[in-house]
């Protein structure tokens, strides 16, 4: 197990509209500040990650990994969790889940 780096913390529960909370650079500072090494990435807000972009882009790709980077972490996983629920949802839940999901798929 001399291949962990750790601990890690799960941004998504964290984020927010004032800083440090606001953007991927200003959250990955706080968290290395509080002594943590990796952070797992919230896809479903862009102020973080676009995913479409990070699918088309490598060089966008290895931008989000500097940033993350240069604040002293390592990313340890991309959070789908909203959108994993999306994709199972039951039809009577279909109006509570329209919030998590993008407006072209609600």
């Amino acid at each position: 197990m001399t291949t962990i780096k750790g601990p890690a913390i799960f941004l998504a529960q964290f984020i927010g509209d004032t800083a440090p909370f606001n953007s991927l650079e200003s959250i990955c500072k706080w968290a290395a500040g509080l002594g943590y090494k990796g952070v797992q990435l919230p896809t479903l807000d862009a102020r973080f990650i676009d995913l479409q972009k990070a699918a088309e882009s490598k060089t966008y790709a290895d931008e989000i990994k500097g940033i993350v980077n240069a604040a002293g972490l390592e990313i340890t996983e991309l959070s789908t969790h909203l959108q994993g629920q999306l994709v199972a949802v039951n039809p009577v839940y279909d109006q509570l889940f329209d919030g998590f999901a993008p407006e072209a798929y609600r």
